[in-house]
C-alpha cells in the first residue's frame, strides 16, 4: 500500500478526534455550558470509576491468554523507555530554555509522559475499522489492538502517578508557601481532572485557651506515652497497610483502571475462569457481554472531556513560546525518531514479536500528545497551572498534523 493510502487511513482517526474534541470545546463554552466545571466532574467520576475499568478490563479478558501474555512483556519496558528518553530531552530543553525553577517539573512531566490511555484507544480501532487497514481482518484487528491500547493505558497511569507525580511534586517545592493551596483532590485515572475540594479551615484555635492548657497538656502527654508503647508487630503491619491505603499517591496508582487491568488479566490467563467468562458457549458470558457494552462509552466520553478541559488553555497564563515550541519539538520530532531506532533494534534482538499491530502501537507510543495527568498534578501543587494548559492547548492543536504524519510513517514502516 502507497504512502498516500496509508495518509489516507491515518488522518481518519485523526479527524474523528478532531471533531468530537471541537463538540466537547463548544460545549464548554459559557453561553452553552452543557460541559461547564461541575457537568465534567460528574462525567469524569463515571469515566473514572465505570467506564475505563470496563474498557480496560473488558477488552484485557478478551484478548490476553496464557500463552501470548509473555510475549506483551516488551510493553512495559518499552513505555518506560519514553519516559527516560522524554526526561533526557526535557532536561536538555530547561537548560537551553533556562525555564524557571518551579516550572521544570511541568516540563519534564510534558516532555515524558505521552497520552498512552485516551488517543491509543481511539486511533487504533478506527485504523482497524478502516476498509485500507495495513492490518488486515478487522474484527481481529480490533480485538488485538484493543488489547494493547488498555495495557498501555494502564501501565501508563501506574508510571505517571509513580514517575511524574515525584517529579513534579519536588519541582513545586520551590515555589513560595503563600502560593500552595490547600487541597483534596480526586484522580482520574484517563488522565482528566475530576475534581479539588478547598480544605475548610479549622475552627478550633491555634493556641489553645490558658485555662484549658493543663488539660491541653495532659492530653497531649497522653498521646506522647500512647505512641511509645510498644505494639506487636501485627498491629504495626495492620497500622501500616492502614496509611498506606488511604495515601493519596497509592491510591492513584492502584486506581480503578489499574484494578480493572489486573481482573482482566486474572480473568484472561486462568484457563478455568476465563472458560466461564469468554466466548459464546460459556455459561457466564453475559458478564463479559455487558462489561464490554459499558466499556465502548468510555471511547467518545473520553474525547468529548478532554475537547473541554483544552478550554482552559485559551484563558492560560503567560508562557515562553520557545518553552513551547521545544515542548512540541521534543514530542513530535526527538522522541518518535529515537522511537524507531529503539523498535528497530528490539526487533532485530528478538524481543519483540513480528506483530506489525504490536509494533505499530509500540512505535505510536513515542509520537503522542501529553498525558492530560499532567493538568491534574499541576493543579494538585499549584504550580504552572496556567503554562500546563496553553501547553496542553498548542501540542494538542499540533497533534492533529503530527500523529496523523507519524501514524502513516509508523505504518508504512511496519507494513
Amino acid at each position: 500500500m502507497g504512502l498516500v493510502e496509508l495518509f489516507g487511513v491515518a488522518s481518519m482517526p485523526v479527524i474523528k478526534v478532531l471533531i468530537i474534541t471541537a463538540i466537547g470545546l463548544l460545549l464548554a463554552l459559557d453561553n452553552v455550558n452543557l460541559l461547564g466545571k461541575d457537568a465534567r466532574i460528574q462525567v469524569n467520576h463515571l469515566v473514572h470509576y465505570v467506564f475505563n475499568p470496563a474498557l480496560v478490563g473488558g477488552n484485557l479478558a478478551d484478548t490476553i491468554t496464557f500463552e501470548n501474555v509473555v510475549l506483551l512483556w516488551f510493553m512495559p519496558v518499552n513505555i518506560l523507555l519514553t519516559f527516560i528518553i522524554g526526561s533526557a530531552l526535557g532536561w536538555i530543553l530547561i537548560k537551553l530554555t533556562r525555564a524557571p525553577k518551579h516550572l521544570e517539573g511541568l516540563i519534564l512531566g510534558v516532555c515524558s509522559a505521552g497520552n498512552l490511555g485516551n488517543l491509543p484507544i481511539i486511533i487504533i480501532p478506527a485504523i482497524c475499522k478502516d476498509k485500507g487497514s495495513p492490518f488486515g481482518d478487522s474484527n481481529v484487528c480490533y480485538q488485538y489492538g484493543m488489547a494493547y491500547a488498555s495495557l498501555s493505558m494502564a501501565v501508563g497511569a501506574v508510571y505517571i502517578w509513580t514517575y511524574v507525580y515525584n517529579i513534579m511534586r519536588v519541582s513545586a517545592s520551590v515555589v513560595p508557601k503563600d502560593d500552595y493551596r490547600t487541597s483534596s483532590f480526586r484522580l482520574e485515572a484517563s488522565g482528566e481532572f475530576l475534581e479539588f475540594i478547598p480544605e475548610e479551615e479549622s475552627s478550633e484555635p491555634e493556641n489553645p485557651p490558658k485555662d484549658n492548657m493543663d488539660d491541653y497538656t495532659l492530653l497531649l502527654s497522653s498521646i506522647e506515652s500512647e505512641e511509645n508503647v510498644k505494639l506487636p508487630i501485627s498491629a504495626k503491619i495492620k497500622q501500616q497497610f492502614g496509611n498506606l491505603l488511604v495515601n493519596s499517591n497509592f491510591r492513584a496508582i492502584f486506581s480503578p483502571a489499574t484494578l480493572g487491568a489486573i481482573v482482566g488479566f486474572i480473568v484472561g490467563v486462568v484457563p478455568q475462569i476465563r472458560k466461564l467468562m469468554i466466548g459464546g458457549d460459556a455459561s457466564l458470558h453475559v458478564i463479559q457481554d455487558s462489561v464490554t457494552m459499558v466499556g465502548e462509552a468510555a471511547v467518545p466520553i473520553i474525547t468529548l472531556i478532554m475537547g473541554a478541559n483544552l478550554l482552559k488553555g485559551l484563558k492560560g497564563a503567560n508562557t515562553s513560546i520557545w518553552t513551547v515550541i521545544g515542548i512540541m519539538v521534543v514530542r513530535y520530532i526527538f522522541l518518535p525518531i529515537l522511537g524507531i531506532l529503539v523498535i528497530k533494534e528490539a526487533t532485530q534482538l528478538g524481543l519483540v514479536q513480528p506483530d506489525p499491530l504490536y509494533q505499530f502501537v509500540l512505535l505510536l507510543q513515542y509520537a503522542l500528545p501529553p498525558a492530560m495527568a499532567i493538568g491534574t498534578i499541576a493543579q494538585l501543587f499549584g504550580a504552572g497551572e496556567g503554562e500546563c494548559s496553553v501547553i496542553m492547548l498548542w501540542t494538542y492543536v499540533l497533534a492533529s498534523v503530527a500523529v496523523t504524519f507519524w501514524t502513516t510513517y509508523f505504518m508504512w514502516l511496519v507494513a
